[in-house]
């Protein structure tokens, strides 16, 4: 008893199954509900925020396979010295390739079907420096897209939208039409299929097309490249190495980062993943309530024994730890359990979720509405040890009014009945 505070004997005491009367079982039974009801709330706030950091990281990454990091642009909608940009751009340590590009919008055709569509203009050698769309050709070949030759690389839900494959023809509607004597007609020209892409992003996929720049310049009559689109080491300083090419680029160049591009998008996700902590912590929360109850009735049962340690010398400090001492194991212990589980599931989701999947015959996540069709998962370590701090943070405080209750409790009112 020296060497081990008697607080804690008593303390992981009642914290154990009791089996000597059907009263104890019952708070013992309670106790394991409360563990329960912890770990359940923090397994399942370690798994939806590793559900959706891996959401938000796997439609960040298919965006930026099709999207660059950077972009520079001119005011004007031109960049006519676009060569002499990409030298000074590559002055830069953080930059690993550049490369020019058009973008435009226009009408797809073929038979009765029409789309919207956006066309960029790409040099085929420069484009693998800055996207991943060459190595996502699943039909056909990027490289076929050639100067004067009209052809065009169709996103797959694209081609499948106008019911086209390699070889055959689609006609592009561009909006800049021509005046003749007989008015302002379309400019409409013929373009071959040479190759059909798969981001696995489904906007991307749906809505873009890749053409040769010098077919694009002439479709569209501009004179120059739209601008310049970047490639550097490390997408997260995105916006610092953007600030720092804005005082090294000559010229009056406008400089997008791809976080500027999209950033409703990750601001609603942020928010979404904010909000979802804030709910499913209510849920640990609710299990530290019910632990309140629980060591309520734990001191109202161990009123006499609180009676005889106060008669042999325990302080109400020492009363009060004992009863802290069983609620805070209570919510260790369920912390523990429901950091394992979380962690398990988290780590198995790609396994877990289809084989739910298999057996109930639905699929959660429609390809055409969630832009993915596979529930991605990335566990971060500090969000873990956030959530497990905030379940004994709030274990703990759940511990306070029964343990000063119990402190409070007169050895002679106590013994007046037994």
């Amino acid at each position: 008893m020296k060497n081990f505070p008697f607080e804690w004997l008593v303390g992981v005491r009642y914290t154990r199954a009791g089996k000597r009367s059907g009263r104890n079982s019952f708070i013992s039974f309670i106790s394991l509900i409360s563990m329960a009801g912890i770990a359940l709330g923090v397994a399942a706030l370690i798994v939806v925020l590793s559900v959706m950091n891996g959401f938000q990281k796997d439609v960040r990454d298919r965006m930026l396979s099709v999207l660059s990091h950077i972009e520079v642009f001119d005011a004007g909608g031109a960049l006519p010295n676009w060569e002499l940009t990409a030298k000074e751009a590559l002055q830069d340590k953080e930059v690993r390739g550049t490369a020019p590009y058009v973008a435009a919008q226009a009408m797809m055709t073929r038979d009765d079907t029409v789309r919207g569509v956006i066309i960029r203009g790409v040099l085929p050698e420069r484009e693998p420096q800055v996207s991943d769309v060459a190595s996502q050709v699943k039909e056909g070949k990027f490289g076929d897209l050639r100067p004067g030759e009209f052809n065009i690389v169709l996103g797959g839900e694209l081609a499948r939208g106008l019911h086209v494959g390699i070889g055959e023809k689609v006609t592009m509607i561009a909006p800049q039409g021509q005046v003749t004597p007989a008015g302002v007609i379309p400019r409409l020209k013929q373009f071959t299929v040479v190759g059909i892409f798969e981001a696995g992003h489904f906007e991307y996929d749906s809505t873009l097309a890749f053409i040769h720049i010098d077919d694009a310049m002439k479709m569209f009559k501009l004179a120059a490249p739209s601008g310049l689109r970047l490639k550097i080491t490390d997408m997260q300083r995105a916006p610092q190495v953007a600030a720092d090419l804005s005082r090294m680029l000559s010229g009056d160049l406008l400089i997008r980062d791809w976080s500027k591009q999209n950033r409703n998008w990750f601001a609603a996700v942020q928010t979404e993943k904010r909000m979802m902590f804030i709910i499913l912590t209510l849920i640990i929360a609710v299990a530290a309530f019910n632990l309140v109850s629980t060591l309520v009735m734990t001191v109202t049962d161990k009123q006499a024994d609180i009676a005889i340690l106060r008669t042999l010398g325990a302080s109400p400090g020492s009363i009060m730890k004992i009863f802290m001492i069983q609620g805070a194991l209570v919510g260790l212990f369920g912390t523990a359990i429901g950091v394992t589980l979380g962690v398990t599931v988290a780590l198995n989701v790609d396994v877990i979720v289809p084989a739910i999947e298999h057996l109930l015959g639905v699929q959660f996540l429609p390809r055409d509405i969630y832009l993915i069709s596979a529930l991605p998962s990335d566990l971060r370590w500090p969000d873990v040890w956030t959530i497990g701090a905030v379940a004994v943070v709030l274990a703990f405080f759940a511990t306070l009014y029964p343990s000063w209750w119990a402190a409070r409790v007169k050895p002679a009112e106590a013994l007046r009945y037994e």
